[in-house]
């Protein structure tokens, strides 16, 4: 698997794993295979729907500028969007502020059928909040604890769960931010704050590495992708998530013909009735 599965909780060392991997494939080659993932995982998606027995929860987090806007449009895009919802979650506002801090997030996981794609998380209350020291310790290291029963529970109402970390470089980041300074098109996304959390590079390493060795378990696993090259970054998610999907294809199958015949029947009952009526 191109990503790094992370499934069970022990110590994460960033600088173990290289952003600029790209398994000596070539561009050209990982578009071609992206787009044959693209058909399963739309293929696989369909099949959830239609079956209605489980949901998809997709987590993307990263550091500023590792792509998320991006792999959310030319991954999650392979799938019918129309089963899609897409939830970003900034600052707190203040009614959310006065709920606990999973009650903004709970409210946006996606229903049985469905796909819900988290842009930032939950994890946000240990990465940011940690860093800028926004909470007491004894309050953001709690929190560990609460996010791994917290996936525990979708876990058990159905909900299939993959969360990926889009690991880039920090070379890579400084290119990133001078080229959107440079580009008219995505000047809008210049922020002189992204600048500013450069200076917190180490720290973010130590926050994001305590949340992947953390919250990791075979429910609720996480992925580290190598995300220097954009297209090896969404080939790798792509073939994370149909790798992820791909156990439940049976059961989806058999869920479909059980409801096909038990529709059938139905029909055959009404049009016997329509006609001896």
């Amino acid at each position: 698997m191109y990503a790094k599965r992370l499934d069970k909780p022990g110590k994460v060392k960033l600088s173990d794993y290289d952003p600029g991997e790209h398994a000596k494939l070539k561009k050209e080659q990982g578009e071609e295979k992206l787009a044959e993932l693209g058909a399963e995982l739309a293929a696989l998606q369909e099949l959830m729907y239609g079956a209605g027995q489980h949901a998809l929860l997709v987590v993307f987090q990263g550091r500023d500028t590792s792509g998320k806007d991006g792999v959310i449009n030319k991954v999650i895009g392979l799938m019918n969007t129309m089963g899609c919802s897409v939830s970003s979650f900034k600052v707190p506002t203040e009614l959310e502020r006065d709920h606990d801090f999973l009650w903004r997030i709970h409210a946006r996981t996606p229903a049985k059928g469905e796909v819900g794609v988290f842009n930032r998380s939950h994890y946000e209350d240990v990465l940011v909040v940690r860093v800028h020291n926004l909470m007491p310790e004894s309050v953001w290291r709690a929190r560990y604890a609460h996010i791994v029963h917290f996936e525990e529970l979708l876990r058990d109402a159905g909900v299939i769960i993959a969360k990926f970390y889009l690991h880039i470089s920090k070379d890579e980041q400084e290119k990133r931010l001078l080229a959107r300074e440079a580009e008219p098109k995505k000047a809008w996304k210049l922020s002189p704050g992204d600048w500013k959390e450069r200076g917190y590079w180490d720290d973010y390493t130590q926050a994001y590495e305590d949340a992947l060795g953390k919250c990791a378990a075979p429910h609720a696993p996480w992925f580290i992708v190598p995300s220097d090259h954009k297209w090896f970054r969404n080939l790798a998610v792509a073939e994370a998530l149909v790798e992820t999907l791909r156990p439940y294809r049976a059961e989806w199958e058999a869920r479909l013909a059980a409801v096909g015949a038990e529709q059938k029947t139905a029909l055959q009952k009404m049009r016997s009735e329509a006609a001896s009526g």
